[in-house]
């Protein structure tokens, strides 16, 4: 309680009640921290409409009335090189004359597959792995170590590119290929955070109590570390779909007639080097930059709520 003095007669004034702090939950200031980060709600809007955009690929088939394989041979000129946007191809055409804007769509969806599936898995393998190694320590932990590390010293695109030539390249092996790679740079940040955490005394009340080392690590300290290890695991969606397109571009990933970024890029750089058909590398380069450039900043947006000064 504070008292009030009136200056100016002297007089004492009735006390008045300090102000009270508002409580927030965790959750309410991360909103409030998300929500005042434009760059980041942008971004988030920008994922959304892509995603609809590729979920809707079959019925822009609808309205345009062209498929993802169809060959228009009057959208190639008398050399051979496809032909503009207009108002029927509005990204042009590729250069067997299929409407690339229906491939742009449809590469959409083969890139976020890719995308969601192989950072799904590789966060779930992380989770297993950091929480045993960060909670349990000692031998275990040392072993499981040297194999991140060992996983981490091999080559990515080599290896990846030696399975692609020796298997088979395809949709399945990309995503295998993305996520062993993967998963041991999560699990060491998710290892530490239980490193951290593993001395709480919430853990240590748990333990006191007789809980078993498995109750703890999946039912106390897994919802401490889910919220942060998602919004990392935001950031590699990008990483993996410039994976995929790296192995498409280089043609051992996505093959044709299956519609990728990466493949038309590769498609495109003989056109554009020789000054030719611009929309060809200039359609998928810009999607493929977009949908990056929004997942990672809308992860770091995350990431920035979530942080100290977001709690």
């Amino acid at each position: 309680m504070a008292q009030r003095v009136d200056e100016s007669i002297g007089v004492q004034l009735a006390p008045t009640a300090a102000p009270e702090a508002v409580a927030k939950s965790p959750r309410r200031l991360f909103w409030d921290r998300f929500r005042t980060d434009r760059v980041a709600v942008a971004s988030g809007i920008a994922i959304v409409v892509i995603i609809l955009l590729a979920i809707s690929a079959p019925v822009w088939v609808d309205i345009t009335h062209h498929t993802a394989t169809e060959q228009f041979r009057n959208r190639l000129d008398m050399f051979g090189i496809p032909k503009g946007p207009n108002g029927h191809f509005w990204f042009g055409s590729d250069e067997l004359g299929r409407d690339l804007f229906i491939r742009v769509l449809y590469g959409a969806r083969v890139s976020l597959t890719v995308g969601f599936v192989s950072t799904a898995i590789e966060l779930a393998l992380a989770l297993v792995v950091g929480l045993i190694a960060g909670y349990i320590g000692g031998v275990v932990d040392s072993l499981l170590s040297r194999i991140v590390d060992v996983i981490l010293s091999v080559p990515f695109l080599l290896v990846g590119i030696a399975l692609a030539v020796s298997l088979g390249a395809s949709e399945a092996l990309v995503i295998a290929v993305i996520v062993f790679f993967g998963w041991p740079y999560l699990a060491r940040i998710i290892r530490g955070q239980v490193i951290s955490l593993k001395q709480q005394e919430f853990v240590l009340a748990a333990r006191s109590l007789g809980a078993s080392q498995t109750w703890i690590m999946f039912r106390e300290l897994l919802p401490n570390v889910l919220g942060l290890s998602l919004t990392y695991a935001t950031l590699f969606i990008p990483i993996n779909i410039l994976s995929e397109a790296t192995f498409s571009y280089l043609g051992v990933g996505i093959q044709e007639p299956q519609p990728s970024w990466g493949t038309m890029l590769s498609e495109a750089t003989t056109y554009v080097t020789q000054g030719a058909a611009w929309w060809y590398m200039a359609f998928p380069g810009m999607a493929l930059l977009v949908t990056v450039l929004a997942f990672n900043l809308f992860g770091d947006g995350l990431r920035d709520a979530l942080g100290p000064s977001g709690r």
